[in-house]
C-alpha cells in the first residue's frame, strides 16, 4: 500500500519539514473548524486550542495512513481523522460528570421502555410523566447532557471481538478488505435505518446538523426554535439513537 507519506519528502529532511509545515497551514481551517463545532457543546472549561493541537495530531495520522489508490479525497478522510482524534483526547480527560452520565443513562432506557410499551415514539409529556418529572425539567436534563451526546454514538460494533468503535468502521480502516467493507456498508445501512425510525423533528435536526453541517443557531432559524431547544432536540435524537443501534447490534 502506497500510502500519502510516500508521496511526501522524508520528515527527517528540512524538505520533509517544511512540507509537512506547509501542509498543516492549508488543512488549518478544517482543523479550526470542527474544533469549534465540537466546542459549542462542551463546557466552557475545555480548551478549544488544546482541541485544535489534538486535530493537529489527527492530520498528521491521516497524512501518514491515507492511501490514494482507494479512490476517497484526502480531505473527507482527514476530516474523520481529525474528529476521530478530537473524540479520543475527549474520552481520555473524562470530563463528564457522573451525575450527568447517570442522567443520560436514565433517558436512554426509559424512552426506550417507554416506546416499546407504546409500540410508537413517545412525546416530551409521556416521557416527563413516566420519568415523574415535569417537562421543564425533562428540557433541562436534556440541556445538561447535551456535551455528552458528542460521544454518545462512539457505539461499539459487535461485529468483530477487537470492539472497534462506529467511527473507526465509518471511516474504514487502514487494513480494508472485502469482508470488511461489506460489514461497514452493512453497518451504514443499519444506522441509516434507525435515523428513520427518528420522529420527524429529530431526523431533520440530525440531518441539518451531521449532512448539511449547520450549526445549531442555524437550524434554529430553519425550524424557527431557539438555539437551546435545537440542542435538547439533538441531544434526544441522539440518546434515541444510540438506544435503537444498540438494539439492533444486540439483535445482530
Amino acid at each position: 500500500m502506497r500510502t500519502a507519506a510516500h508521496y511526501l519528502p522524508a520528515r527527517t529532511t528540512k524538505k520533509g519539514i517544511l512540507k509537512r509545515q506547509e501542509l498543516i497551514i492549508k488543512y488549518a481551517p478544517m482543523i479550526k473548524y470542527i474544533a469549534n463545532r465540537i466546542a459549542m457543546r462542551l463546557p466552557s472549561h475545555i480548551e478549544t486550542d488544546d482541541m485544535i493541537n489534538t486535530g493537529v495530531l489527527g492530520l498528521m495520522d491521516a497524512l501518514e495512513k491515507f492511501d490514494p489508490e482507494r479512490g476517497v479525497k484526502f480531505e473527507t478522510y482527514a476530516e474523520f481523522r481529525i474528529k476521530g482524534a478530537i473524540l479520543d483526547e475527549l474520552r481520555a480527560m473524562d470530563w463528564v460528570p457522573r451525575s450527568v452520565r447517570k442522567i443520560a443513562t436514565w433517558l436512554e432506557t426509559t424512552g426506550s421502555e417507554l416506546e416499546k410499551k407504546l409500540g410508537r415514539k413517545a412525546s416530551d409529556e409521556e416521557l416527563a410523566d413516566a420519568m415523574d418529572i415535569e417537562v421543564e425539567k425533562l428540557h433541562e436534563f436534556l440541556s445538561r447532557a447535551g456535551g455528552i451526546s458528542l460521544l454518545s454514538l462512539e457505539m461499539v460494533s459487535k461485529y468483530n471481538d477487537s470492539k472497534k468503535p462506529l467511527l473507526d468502521f465509518l471511516a474504514a480502516g487502514d487494513n480494508a478488505n472485502p469482508l470488511e467493507q461489506l460489514k461497514t456498508d452493512e453497518l451504514k445501512n443499519v444506522v441509516a435505518r434507525c435515523i428513520d425510525l427518528l420522529p420527524e423533528k429529530e431526523k431533520m435536526v440530525i440531518s441539518l446538523y451531521y449532512y448539511d453541517e449547520l450549526t445549531m443557531k442555524e437550524i434554529g432559524k430553519v425550524l424557527k426554535l431557539t438555539e437551546s431547544r435545537v440542542s435538547q432536540i439533538h441531544t434526544k435524537a441522539v440518546i434515541r439513537l444510540k438506544g435503537k443501534l444498540r438494539k439492533a447490534f444486540e439483535n445482530n
